[in-house]
């Protein structure tokens, strides 16, 4: 019989071992070719603004999802070849050498691949059409993805492939080298000794967690993190994976040694799940450890970009809340961009004059706005009244202002906390309307508001610049210094459709810039690099994390098989000893029960401590964010219920198929 008749044969009489490993190969075909396939779909490509930033990103993306599928892919492997030592150890008896056992399993990889290649770029290229699909609708662009399988993408796929199976046959001529003949025969026959657990080792788990659940509670804005921010994380970090691991390590074997000293332990069955779980101890720390931190991790990076990416359409509104502005030119010039925007495709719903009045700060310029640094030169001053006026147009009652005598509110936009200032503690501003006055006018700084009545200076090609810094001053104020100040006037545009004027945006900022240093900004600049960018990090992100999810699932899952596998002699001996099936269920649920719900309970408090406190927290004023989280919490929620049933399901086939 020749080796390739052999591999058929193995095929056939362990088809069950061989489809989840073929499952596996599978999805990783589909991953790999759905993002490929994306990547070099012209229909997105042609729709795309930033084709470039596109295609950085899905190159990044595309080389961490490939690390992912080889790391998956190998680890199904290694399953797959500590389930077939037995086997192995029959052939190394029966004469076969190990290069002839390698070879036998790179033809089986071949033969899997061979059909995974098949079924998942099939599979992939209808995925890839569904998550163009999303992709566009992310970008809010209706544009329609057709069918299709790219060659470049299925060239990747093939080659991935062909260097797994080199991967895979080099692994398995390590795992057949690296055991004793001896061992092969008992592979699945040995069990973990269980550990001897501390107490204060179980105590310093609980305090190391607790004290980076403190330490964040703190808040990035807070003194500890503002001075001690590398103490800080030594402290985050130290206290979450070091008591993660000692939870597991210590403190669960601690609990289980508690319940066992009590005087109903021998009642129901008690002490059928958890001396199980005794010896499983000390080979689940490091599986349980890493669940735990990859599940906070996925959670982490899917509320991130989500909360990114809802941020984004509402922070470009805030940022550029005008469609077009731009300052006030000579006449002619002013009326040839009128005739443009009112002869456009965009409607013209309003347009106003602004007029400011330009100055100097002769204070400290941090004092009245944050970063500085981002603030075109000058001050220019506004009237309370025009400042309300336009708050209302925008339907924004909610932040006019009124101001009495030298009283002012600075338009900080951008600012991470409002800041409202008590009467007694105001702090002064110094304005110099005229460069021969002798004296600068002083106002008081009732508050730092964080709001743009001018947004960001832009650019077609370069998107954001510097934003003008604007002052608020009461109607008075305005009219004494009106006299002997320099007044600039901007003009501000309305539009239909303002997302989608780039074009007009490019014609009406290629005039205004023949004026050296005049003050233009379009909505329609900023939003389709924002938005694409956006929506492109949580499509990427969104896949990287379904696919660890899939992955950590994986894990799971062959661990389960395994561990049911291993177990199920131990199983057959309750049979015998009349445990009915309905009580071996029940030990089984409580088991996994066991071992499920502390990694993700764990898993969640660490993700919740730092989003709420590092990312919710900062941006309080965009509404329903912890909405938005917590449905990512209870979509893991279910998917891990989901994996818990199935898992349990899968645990108890295993262990009464012979019983039953």
């Amino acid at each position: 019989m020749s080796l390739l008749d052999l591999t058929v044969r193995n095929v056939k009489r362990n088809f069950r071992l061989y489809s989840i490993y073929l499952f596996s190969m599978i999805i990783g075909v589909i991953i790999h070719f759905t993002f490929s396939a994306l990547m070099f779909n012209g229909d997105v490509l042609d729709t795309l603004s930033n084709r470039q930033n596109f295609k950085n990103g899905v190159t990044i993306a595309s080389v961490v999802i490939f690390l992912f599928i080889i790391l998956f892919i190998l680890y199904a492997n290694s399953f797959f070849m500590r389930q077939r030592k037995k086997e192995f150890g029959m052939y190394l008896l029966l004469g076969l050498s190990e290069r002839q056992i390698t070879l036998m399993v790179f033809y089986e990889t071949l033969f899997i691949g061979a059909i995974s290649l098949v079924t998942g770029i099939l599979l992939g290229g209808l995925l890839s059409k569904l998550f163009g699909m999303l992709l566009m609708n992310l970008m809010q662009y209706d544009q329609v993805i057709s069918l299709s399988f790219p060659i470049q993408a299925i060239g990747s796929t093939v080659g991935l492939f062909l260097l797994l199976a080199f991967i895979i046959s080099v692994q398995s001529l390590v795992m057949v080298r690296r055991v004793q003949l001896v061992e092969l025969f008992h592979a699945k026959e040995k069990m973990e000794k269980p550990i001897k657990p501390s107490s204060l080792l179980a105590i310093l788990a609980i305090i190391l967690l607790v004290s980076a659940f403190i330490v964040i509670s703190r808040g990035i804005e807070s003194a500890m993190w503002q001075d001690h921010a590398t103490v800080s994380m030594i402290v985050v970090a130290v206290g979450i994976i070091g008591g993660t691991y000692l939870f597991f390590r210590q403190f669960a074997g601690w609990l289980l040694q508690v319940i066992a000293r009590r005087k109903k332990y021998h009642e129901g069955n008690t002490v059928l799940w958890t001396s199980s779980l005794r010896f499983q101890v000390r080979g689940n720390t490091l599986n349980l450890t890493f669940i735990s931190l990859f599940s906070a991790a996925i959670i982490l990076l899917t509320c991130f970009v989500t909360i990114n990416y809802k941020v984004q359409f509402e922070a470009t509104g805030r940022n550029l809340p005008n469609d077009i502005a731009f300052e006030s030119l000579d006449a002619a010039t002013n009326g040839k961009l009128d005739s443009l925007i009112g002869a456009s495709a965009h409607a013209v719903k309003d347009h106003r004059t602004l007029i400011a009045l330009t100055a100097e700060q002769t204070t400290d310029k941090e004092v009245t706005f944050d970063n500085s640094d981002y603030y075109l030169p000058g001050l220019l001053l506004v009237a309370e009244k025009d400042y309300n006026d336009m708050v209302d147009y925008r339907g924004h009652g909610d932040r006019r202002v009124d101001l009495q005598a030298r009283e002012a509110v600075s338009l900080s936009q951008g600012t991470d906390v409002e800041n409202r200032y008590s009467a007694g503690n105001l702090p002064k501003v110094g304005v110099q309307t005229n460069s021969t006055a002798a004296t600068a006018t002083e106002f008081e700084l009732v508050e730092r508001r964080d709001y743009a009545l001018l947004g960001w200076s832009t650019d077609p090609l370069t998107s954001m610049d510097k934003k003008p810094a604007v002052l608020v001053i009461s109607d008075e104020a305005y009219q004494e210094l009106r006299e002997n100040a320099t007044a600039k006037s901007f003009e501000i545009y309305a539009i239909e459709d303002a997302k989608n004027a780039e074009a007009l945006s490019k014609e009406v900022h290629a005039i205004v810039s023949q004026t050296e240093g005049a003050y233009y900004s379009s909505f329609a600049d900023v939003y389709s690099v924002q938005i694409e960018s956006s929506s492109l990090l949580l499509f990427a992100s969104g896949f990287l994390a379904l696919i660890a999810t899939f992955a950590l699932a994986s894990v799971i899952y062959f661990k389960q098989l395994r561990e049911a596998t291993e177990e199920q002699r131990q199983y057959a001996i309750l049979g015998k000893l009349g445990v009915n099936n309905r009580e071996i269920s029940s030990v089984i649920r409580k088991q996994l029960l066991f071992v499920f719900v502390p990694p993700l309970l764990l898993g969640v408090l660490h993700s919740w401590f730092i989003i709420k406190y590092s990312i919710l927290d900062s941006v309080q004023d965009f509404p329903g964010l912890v909405n938005v989280v917590f449905g990512i919490l209870g979509a893991y929620f279910l998917i891990y219920l989901l994996l818990y049933l199935s898992s349990t399901s899968l645990y108890y086939k295993i262990v009464t198929q012979k019983t039953a």
